[in-house]
C-alpha cells in the first residue's frame, strides 16, 4: 500500500536498522504509550532479535506485523497480535507513528488495510485494541475504523512506570461462521 509516499509492507530482519533509528528518534515521545523496554530493545541485535521472533511468530499464525516506510526510513509499525482462530477468530491491533507524521492519516489508512488483511486474508470475526485513556488521538483513528468503545479495563498494561487504564475498542468484521 501506498499513502501519500509511504509503504506498508511485511516486515523483515533487513528493518533493524531503520527500527533501531525509529525507535530512538521517537523514544521522548513514545515513552508515556510505552512499556518498559530493556537497553538492547533500541540496538540493531535487539531488534533483529525482536524481528526474528515475530517472523517465527508469524509463520505459526499468531502475529502479522507490518512496517510503514519511506524510502529507507521506518516511520511505524501496525500489527495484528495475538491471533486466534476457531470459534474466537480475533485478533489485537497495535499501532505508533512517527512523532513528525502523526495527525496526517497515516494510521488511519495503515488500519484500514489491516482490517482488510484481517477479514479478507485470515478471516477474522473480531479486532480489539486498547488506549490509555487520554490518547484522544489513537482514539480518532480507532473510531473513524468504526471501532467501537466497549469499556474500561483498569490497570490494564504498566506503562510509564504505572499500571494504567486502557480504553477497550472492538471492531466486528462479519457474522460468517469460523472456517472449518
Amino acid at each position: 500500500m501506498i499513502f501519500d509516499g509511504v509503504e506498508m509492507r511485511g516486515v523483515t530482519v533487513g528493518d533493524a536498522a531503520g527500527m533501531v533509528a525509529a525507535l530512538r528518534r521517537n523514544r521522548a515521545y513514545m515513552a508515556p504509550y510505552e512499556p518498559p523496554r530493556p537497553a538492547d530493545f533500541y540496538t540493531e541485535d535487539g531488534q533483529r532479535t525482536r524481528i526474528e521472533t515475530t517472523l517465527a511468530d508469524q509463520d505459526a499464525g499468531r502475529v502479522r506485523q507490518y512496517v510503514l516506510v519511506e524510502g529507507d526510513a521506518v516511520l511505524g509499525t501496525i500489527t495484528l497480535q495475538n491471533i486466534v482462530h476457531g470459534p474466537l477468530c480475533s485478533a489485537g491491533v497495535g499501532y505508533w507513528i512517527d512523532q513528525e507524521r502523526t495527525g496526517r492519516g497515516l494510521a488511519s489508512a495503515a488500519l484500514a488495510e489491516v482490517i482488510r488483511v484481517a477479514r479478507d486474508e485470515v478471516g477474522l470475526h473480531r479486532l480489539s485494541a486498547g488506549t490509555l485513556l487520554d490518547n484522544a488521538a489513537s482514539q480518532r483513528v480507532l473510531a473513524k475504523a468504526g471501532f467501537e468503545a466497549y469499556g474500561v479495563a483498569p490497570r490494564y498494561l504498566y506503562i510509564d512506570g504505572a499500571w494504567r487504564d486502557h480504553r477497550l475498542f472492538q471492531l466486528l468484521l462479519h457474522d460468517e461462521p469460523p472456517a472449518a
